[in-house]
């Protein structure tokens, strides 16, 4: 969740004063960084996962499924000396917090070797230990269950907490969330304030409502209350007709999701990935789909994304754009002179500390902004969307020796105003300590984060720290550790193949744009096509061998094609493509992209040719082979369509409820019969739910795990 510190945060009013002193210091830090880290190299190819879970109450009398919010205390159990901490690190295990009390974050303590397969399937027993140990915390509360959900479906519908709760905290005023879902650390309630406070306004979010039979046009859980000035901007135009309306930051940073983090060789090289990632962002996103309820309604799209980047967005009117709510101050809790107001935009309006006031067109959480400059495939042309950049940060890390693609990168992370500052943070050492980079930095959510290393004392060995690393962070949680350790495993190995590798993937970014846009859609994975390049400057013959009959050949069960119903993956080039791809970027399905046709290998040759060239290969342990086969397997039927997304399982299993009445609501009954059908998958007790998720021939390998 970000830069943890401790001490006094200041609200505000008080912190805005110091936003250029945070600038400033951040902009020296990282300076500072590249001169210590600018130079290495040789750095071993490492990586980890971050799995988010969140605490259920399930309560089989009632028949409630609620989130549990006073059980927090385990997060400091499982990283207390005296208590579980021991077993933990002997586990290969941390936990950590997130941003709410019913939320828990867990890593491996070590990140994994890349070059190693073993580590590969490591993974889901890593996973599945960190499952055991909460649930160890929890021996006392047998109902409370760790479950992975992208979003509880009835979070903000009257009591969905356990303990009940009530929305009436001063953090974050919402009609719907009370504050006591909030982590108890002081950072996330005032980060959650002074989100609301800079923008003057509450956080609006807006989700289509699914149309069915007997849905309102309007959302009819808004309450009308007067217990906070806030509470009147739904009627004042926050709310949009035919829409699930939300208010709050805990609606987006109170959903979960599966991030995957990359150390590259040096420098160079982490520019070159984090490039080659981009376009796969919104294509894994439709393929990981998990949220298609939020608030208690289904929903007409499948995936969390613009929730988050609805629920942190703190931009003022002006800087949207927009007309200020009758009332409203167009530029919210901004500092700036009265006599600054009246000022149009081509007379450049400033803050007090010298900061212009600009239109800026994305939140501080979204679709990355450009391209870093790696040296393989960059081209200036695809930076083809107009971001804001903070000028003199630009022009200094350019006299730094940044190269400009970089510098820009930075200078745009540095047009946003530090969120919480702790009073006691406020005079770092620029030269040991990067808090006030990081403060920037970590409250910059992207599809990808570049992450820069930290800077150490001169005694420091510095090839034993953590280097230049890549995060990538739009996937959504999975419901079991199988599928979670499938896609990390994925990521991770297509990372060390695209650095092999070298294919061409880059496309404009305007189209990464679109594409995270159509990853929205419903049944996006299979029934939407995302933008692609054409030609990936690879041999498509090189790749012939490597589809998922490779892994037979290697381990005793040769067929021509792996049969899923009616439909083989083909040994060759694949199908041929659907789309018209004369071009050099075209409209490609999910299946296309991942399992290949006549134009590219697809992502999983790759994938597979890099565990076969370089990851021990035919050598390898048949078990794991066969485990890291059905890992590709997973990823290629759902990008077939052959078995669903977790998004169109949990929309079928409310539309299928025999008391579900057509009117896109998610009652408590259908949320506790959905709880208890996730808990199965998840615990994989029950044939039928897994054999109905993940087909038989998936679900009679993962029921015997």
């Amino acid at each position: 969740m970000g830069l943890l510190s401790l001490g006094t945060p200041l609200e505000w009013k008080e912190s805005r004063k110091l936003n250029q002193h945070v600038r400033e210091s951040g902009i020296e830090q990282l300076k500072n960084i590249f001169k210590q880290h600018g130079a290495r190299t040789q750095d071993p190819f490492l990586w980890g996962d971050e799995v988010e879970y969140m605490l259920v109450d399930v309560d089989s009398k009632a028949h409630t499924a609620r989130l549990a919010i006073e059980k927090d205390y385990i997060l400091e159990d499982l990283n207390d000396e005296e208590k579980a901490l021991p077993e933990c690190i002997a586990h290969n295990v941390s936990y950590h917090p997130e941003y709410g009390r019913f939320m828990v974050e867990a890593t491996p303590d070590r990140p994994y070797d890349g070059n190693d397969l073993g580590d590969y399937i490591y993974v889901e027993e890593n996973m599945k230990v960190r499952r055991q140990l909460m649930e160890k915390q929890l021996e006392d509360s047998p109902s409370i269950i760790p479950l992975t959900l992208t979003t509880f479906p009835r979070m903000g519908c009257g009591i969905f907490t356990s303990p009940p709760s009530k929305p009436n905290g001063p953090a974050s005023q919402s009609l719907f969330l009370p504050d006591e879902i909030i982590n108890r650390h002081v950072r996330f309630p005032t980060l959650t304030a002074n989100i609301r406070r800079r923008k003057g306004r509450k956080v609006a979010i807006n989700l289509p409502l699914y149309p069915d039979i007997n849905t309102k046009l309007i959302d009819d859980s808004i309450p009308h209350r007067d217990m906070f000035d806030h509470d009147k901007e739904p009627f004042l135009g926050a709310l949009l007709p035919g829409h699930v309306y939300m208010d709050s930051m805990g609606f987006g940073m109170g959903s979960s999701c599966l991030q995957v983090t990359m150390q590259a060789l040096d420098l160079k090289q982490s520019l070159d990935l984090y490039d080659a990632m981009v376009p796969i962002t919104g294509v894994l996103l439709a393929l990981t789909a998990a949220a298609p309820i939020f608030k208690g309604f289904l929903v007409n799209q499948d995936v969390r994304w613009n929730v988050i980047l609805g629920a942190v967005d703190d931009r003022t009117f002006y800087e949207l754009d927009k007309e200020a709510f009758e009332g409203y101050d167009k530029f919210g809790g901004l500092d700036i002179d009265e006599s600054q107001k009246t000022l149009g935009d081509e007379e450049g309006v400033k803050s007090l500390d010298g900061q212009p006031i600009r239109r800026v067109s994305k939140s501080r959480y979204d679709s990355v902004d450009a391209y870093l400059g790696g040296e393989k495939y960059y081209n200036e042309l695809y930076n083809d969307i107009v971001s804001p950049i903070n000028e003199k940060v630009y022009n200094q890390l350019v006299e730094e020796g940044l190269a400009k693609p970089l510098a820009r990168h930075f200078a745009h992370l540095f047009i946003r105003d530090p969120l919480v500052i702790f009073n006691e943070r406020i005079n770092q050492d620029n030269t040991l300590e990067n808090d006030h980079f990081e403060n920037i930095q970590s409250t910059n959510w992207q599809l990808l984060r570049f992450k820069p290393p930290a800077l150490y004392p001169r005694t420091t060995e510095i090839s034993k720290t953590p280097g230049w690393r890549v995060e990538f962070r739009p996937m959504e949680i999975q419901i079991t550790d199988f599928e979670n350790a499938a896609f990390s495993v994925f990521i991770a190995l297509l990372s060390g193949a695209i650095i092999k590798f070298a294919p061409n993937l880059l496309i404009p970014i305007l189209k990464v744009d679109e594409n995270m846009k159509t990853a929205h859609d419903v049944d996006a994975a299979i029934s939407s096509k995302f933008w692609f390049r054409s030609n990936w400057n690879v041999a498509n013959e090189d790749y012939k061998e490597y589809g998922l009959s490779w892994f037979s050949k290697h381990i005793g069960n040769e067929r021509n094609g792996i049969e899923n119903g009616n439909r083989v993956i083909l040994n060759g080039n694949g199908k041929p493509s659907t789309s018209n791809a004369s071009t050099e970027f075209s409209k490609f399905s999910v299946d296309e992209i991942i399992n290949g046709n006549r134009q590219f290998p697809g992502l999983l040759r790759l994938v597979i040719k890099y565990v076969a060239t370089t990851i021990d290969g035919p050598t390898a342990d048949k078990q794991q082979l066969s485990r890291l086969h059905r890992y590709c397997q997973l990823i290629s039927l759902r990008a077939s369509g052959d078995i669903p997304t977790a998004a169109r399982w949990l929309r079928n299993q409310v539309l299928e409820s025999p008391v579900y009445e057509n009117d896109s609501k998610v009652s408590e009954e259908i949320n506790y019969d959905l709880i208890q059908k996730v808990t199965a998958i998840t615990r994989l007790s029950d044939g039928h739910i897994l054999n109905e998720f993940f087909g038989p021939e998936l679900a009679s390998y993962v029921a015997i795990l």
